[in-house]
């Protein structure tokens, strides 16, 4: 099936290539369709549908977005939906790490979780997919692969971060990939 995926961040489409099976995978970027998408909601669902409304109106092709968020138990869940304007409306994942473990200095608490919302949208019905990995910040940046905080994020049941694991091995258990898994069920299932 052809989808088109929501996404400007070359990084995600990168990850997710593996993932998506016999679906033929086109980014923004591949349709020369550079304008930002504005994320208005208040929530990863919500700021999933956005996009996925926004790309299916305009090109009228199956398509699907997402939303993802670290999630941080002592801060209440922030910086949640706002993760990658956390410091600033630049999206500097630098300045989003610093600020975090700023945030987190002193605290003994580092419980935090990945969370993403795949909003697909196929002949017009929507349809919403979630994929969480619960882990732990950690007190330093650690590892130069992956993007946004995985620098900072130690998965569960791991030694190394995110930014620390071979692509394949965080594919494994990734927030994303775990959202992808259900998207791709539910394509094959259809």
């Amino acid at each position: 099936m052809k989808l088109i995926f929501a996404t400007h961040n070359s990084n995600k489409v990168k990850e997710i290539l593996p993932l998506v099976g016999d679906n033929k995978l086109s980014s923004l970027d591949d349709l020369g369709f550079h304008d930002e998408i504005e994320e208005t909601g208040k929530t990863l669902e919500e700021n999933a549908l956005i996009k996925a409304r926004f790309v299916y109106d305009k090109f009228n092709e199956n398509c699907f977005a997402d939303d993802t968020g670290l999630e941080v138990e002592c801060l209440e869940g922030a910086p949640g939906v706002y993760s990658a304007r956390f410091a600033g409306n630049q999206k500097n994942a630098e300045n989003n790490m610093d600020k975090l473990l700023d945030l987190l200095k002193n605290k003994t608490n580092r419980k935090a979780q990945f969370r993403t919302v795949i909003a697909l949208i196929i002949d017009g019905e929507e349809h919403l997919f979630e994929g969480i990995v619960k882990g732990e910040i950690l007190d330093k940046k650690k590892g130069d692969k992956g993007f946004g905080y995985d620098p900072v994020f130690l998965p569960d049941g791991y030694d190394q971060s995110f930014a620390e694991l071979p692509i394949n091995e965080k594919n494994e258990i990734s927030h994303r990939a775990r959202a992808l898994k259900k998207l791709n069920k539910f394509l094959n299932d259809k």
